[in-house]
């Protein structure tokens, strides 16, 4: 897995949690590297921070969250060749620092008429936005009745520092990588690459490795290189236009958007990173290895991050003039932001060593890394980890992890800039305002002198047959006060955070290596599908187990996408009838509709056979979806687009609703099975997700359709009848939706469903069938809606500087009526089922359907359909 540094990827969410990753054993990578044995993982992260310290404000926005899913696998291909894959998936949302500032710089404002703290401390504003600075260059705290008079009368000076905080819509970030090697005796080679996508950077690497074994595999040489290659378009909005921040040492790289009406620019960066690696793994003895490694990495092209801003006062006579400074006035620092420069290369060198001490009394091992870190920014870092890996007995473990991360600030860091005078300090864009900067600045804290201290545990349970389950708990503290050796950032700069993760890990080899040993269960494997007739992959709850102590692990996917023609029934319609009734339930007029939405579904199966009659089941699931709107043709131009929900598309992600259900065996017969299924789902999936607009206010509630769950409680009974003679089989399944709450905490309950399915199946090879399903689909209308915000506006600063308020809830888009939800459908399935005869993979069984959608009768005006892709892997034991 390709590991992006800090200072390589822009988004600050994603950075935390990567680096937050690693510090966890088993959190991430730990199928990317070879294994002995085929085996797959499954696996989700929660990491949540702190609020920052604004000087005794409480922000409204939340700190960041991110929620991060992952999935890969280890296969050997031969003997000789192994192919290894991974799925990396994080989305998140949440307030981080775009600037710093003396808090004096009439930040931490509370607008009494609007009840709320507007935006977070200080403003990025360029009228009446001044310090006061002593003749040292030290900010000032004033009288604010001398500033009234007009004779500045400082009380001391006031050294505090804040941050101010920016906020998105949740975002998300996809990667996927693979790595194919060959192995000799005593060598092996490796290559690999892959690609990570969001919406406003993406990169793609390559990688090779070699790997030579010396003095009977005692002593292990392994040599890397890798390249990647990224591009950069971040959309520079609210806090991020001109006048609020000076971008003019970027004008070669803007392009205009020009998908909206927003007149939004986006800065336009690549970059490309080589590095290379050689380490050495030596055996000292039967209980001991020594390991030792150097690392070299040269970066070139656009390192900054884009939306970071850097404060910088120009310095003027309290009395307004532009001649001599006094002695004893206080002199007036107007404040400009402009976007961060860092230089345009960057070369780091890292050392690593370590020991890993067997512990034979105990039968644990003790892990003990140093690294040190060197740039040619400045920075120098030390970076010291211990785990203690105990196992417990009955396939139980435990390890405490600690770590200790210190580094020195960059050389071009500084948390604001004091430069000289400007003729003309309203003027924030001009050219000669840059030209009396240093060359490159950053106030980003990740760059500043500061020390980490983490401490994390990790409980682990191997089951019988190759079977394991982990779950991770780590804390994070962040200080200036922890640099070794002192002169650490502020203690504005200061942040927590926890990071939870469970790991579901599948070793094929170890449940092959069963199979060989348990003759019944070859025998089971190898004629026929012991759970009855193969299901298509759509279908849940078909089949009971019926030996008791029996589990089944599995994954499920699903993908569904709606595009094309917005309907009204079942008929196309003009944007003019949208128009004027698309949102009449609101009491709007609709602006816009939805172009597209994708919905991808991942879903764990965990079933135990509590009797020859009863299967219990948990299935949790992880979500996310995105979509892009468009503005209705014949609408007129939007006071505000940003109300329209044009943003270039909205992202949501993270955990969806937990199943839990009881299956029941009603019936069976030679050829025959009916089973019942009675269950609920707990609403773990967040229903409360906003928009955020121009990176400062919530913009409302998103779209019904693009919340995580349904937010209640709800009843989800089956009834399945499966029939199976020679090659063929067959089926149909009743269940239903019914929400046992009126309405769930954002003040809407989703429709109740029910849906009705028919199958037959034909075993094209003893171990592969196809499939033909039909599926019909009812579902009410959305009751209740979305709450007004609390105010009913917010403060926004347009570019001439007048105060407006504007809609927070809006409800101009068609997807944002809850009356324009549910409907009538028909789809038709085709599928294919195959359950692996031989070999490591024996018994287990994939399966994969489409869902072609044939009529979409639906409520008010919605956008048609174009399909579901449905993959299972299940495997029983």
């Amino acid at each position: 897995m390709a590991v992006i540094s800090p200072e390589k990827k822009p988004n600050p969410g994603l950075q935390a949690l990567t680096a937050a990753a690693l510090m966890l054993p088993g959190l991430v990578g730990s199928a990317a590297n070879a294994a002995d044995g085929d085996e797959f993982s499954f696996q989700y992260g929660r990491y949540e921070e702190s609020a920052r310290d604004l000087n005794g404000v409480k922000s409204q926005y939340q700190p960041i969250t991110v929620d991060s899913l992952h999935g890969g696998g280890n296969v050997k291909l031969t003997d000789r060749i192994k192919f290894a894959f991974n799925f990396v998936q994080d989305t998140w949302s949440g307030a981080t620092p775009i600037t710093t500032a003396p808090s004096g710089r009439h930040g931490n404002k509370v607008f009494e008429q609007f009840g709320t703290v507007a935006g977070a401390s200080p403003y990025i504003k360029d009228s009446d936005n001044i310090v006061y600075f002593d003749n040292k260059l030290q900010p000032l705290l004033v009288d604010p009745d001398s500033v009234a008079n007009g004779d500045v009368v400082g009380l001391g000076t006031d050294r505090k520092l804040v941050h101010t905080m920016s906020t998105a819509s949740p975002e998300t970030r996809k990667e996927g990588n693979f790595k194919l090697g060959y192995e000799w005796d005593e060598a092996a080679v490796d290559v690999g690459g892959g690609i990570s996508v969001e919406n406003d950077y993406e990169s793609r690497f390559g990688n090779a490795g070699i790997r030579l074994d010396f003095n009977q595999k005692r002593t292990t040489v392994n040599a890397g290189l890798s390249y990647t290659n990224s591009d950069s378009f971040a959309r520079l909005s609210g806090h991020f236009t001109e006048p609020y921040i000076n971008y003019v040492a970027y004008a070669n790289q803007l392009k205009r958007v020009t998908s909206d009406r927003s007149g939004d620019q986006m800065i336009m960066g690549k970059r490309d990173d080589w590095s290379g690696s050689l380490g050495l793994t030596q055996v000292v003895n039967k209980d001991a290895l020594f390991k030792l490694g150097v690392g070299f990495t040269h970066s070139q092209g656009y390192l900054e991050n884009p939306y970071k801003g850097v404060t910088a006062f120009f310095i003027q006579p309290a009395d307004g003039s532009l001649g001599e400074f006094s002695s004893t006035l206080p002199y007036v620092g107007v404040a400009k932001v402009f976007l961060e420069q860092r230089p345009d290369y960057r070369n780091q060198w890292n050392f690593t060593t370590g020991w890993v001490q067997h512990v034979g009394w105990l039968d644990a091992a003790f892990h003990f890394d140093y690294k040190f870190f060197h740039d040619d920014w400045g920075i120098n870092a030390h970076t010291f980890e211990s785990d203690w890996v105990q196992p417990l007995g009955a396939g139980w473990s435990l390890t405490p992890r600690v770590r200790y991360y210190s580094q020195s600030a960059a050389d071009f860091y500084h948390p604001y800039l004091i430069a000289g005078r400007s003729a003309a300090p309203g003027q924030s864009n001009e050219a000669s305002d840059n030209a009396q900067l240093p060359a490159a600045f950053s106030s980003d804290h990740r760059l500043s002198g500061y020390g980490a201290l983490s401490g994390g545990i990790v409980l682990s349970k191997q089951f019988s047959k190759g079977i394991r389950f982990d779950a991770g708990f780590e804390y994070y503290t962040h200080q200036g006060d922890l640099k070794l050796g002192g002169g650490g950032e502020a203690g504005y700069a200061d942040f927590n955070y926890y990071l939870a993760s469970g790991t579901l890990n599948v070793n094929l080899s170890a449940l092959g290596r069963s199979l060989a040993d348990d003759p019944h269960a070859q025998h089971r494997h190898h004629h026929g599908h012991h759970h009855g007739a193969p299901l298509p992959a759509g279908v849940m709850f078909g089949h009971v187990m019926s030996k008791p102590g029996e589990v089944m692990v599995g994954y499920r996917y699903m993908y569904s996408r709606q595009g094309g023609d917005i309907l009204y029934a079942g008929k196309t319609v003009t944007d003019r009838a949208i128009i004027n009734n698309g949102c009449t339930e609101n009491g709007e007029t609709c602006r816009t509709v939805p172009e597209f939405m994708n919905m991808h579904m991942h879903m764990l199966d965990i079933m135990y056979a509590a009797t020859d009659w009863l299967n219990l089941m948990v299935m949790p699931q992880f979500m996310d979806m995105d979509m892009n709107s468009r503005s209705l043709a014949g609408i007129s131009p939007a006071a505000h687009p940003a109300a329209d929900h044009l943003h270039g598309g909205h992202d949501t992600g993270g955990v969806g609703d937990t199943g839990i259900y009881a299956l029941v065996d009603v019936f069976k017969a030679e050829g025959h099975q009916i089973n019942m299924g009675l269950g609920v789902t707990a609403p773990t999936g967040k229903v409360d997700i906003k928009l955020n607009r121009n990176h400062q206010f919530d913009s409302g509630y998103i779209h019904y359709g693009m919340q995580l769950g349904s937010g209640t409680w709800d009843f989800k009974p089956s009834l399945t009848y499966a029939g199976q003679a020679g090659a063929w089989s067959w089926g149909g399944q009743v269940n239903a939706t019914k929400r046992l709450e009126n309405r769930n905490s954002a003040g809407f309950a989703l429709g109740d469903a029910v849906q009705g399915t028919a199958w037959g199946s034909y075993n094209v090879l003893d171990w592969l069938a196809a499939s033909v399903r039909g599926i019909y689909t009812a579902q009410g209308a959305i009751k209740g809606g979305f709450p007004a915000i609390p105010g009913e506006c917010a403060i926004n600063y347009n570019i001439n500087d007048v105060q407006e308020c504007v809609n927070v809830n809006p409800k101009g888009g068609s997807m944002d009526n809850p009356k324009n939800y549910g409907g009538h459908y028909w789809d038709v399935g085709f599928g294919l089922n195959a359950t692996v005869p031989d070999g490591a993979f024996a018994g287990h069984n994939f399966s994969v359907e489409w869902l072609q959608p044939v009529e979409d009768n639906v409520n008010g005006y919605q956008l048609e359909r174009s399909g579901t892709l449905n993959a299972t892997w299940m495997y029983a034991f």
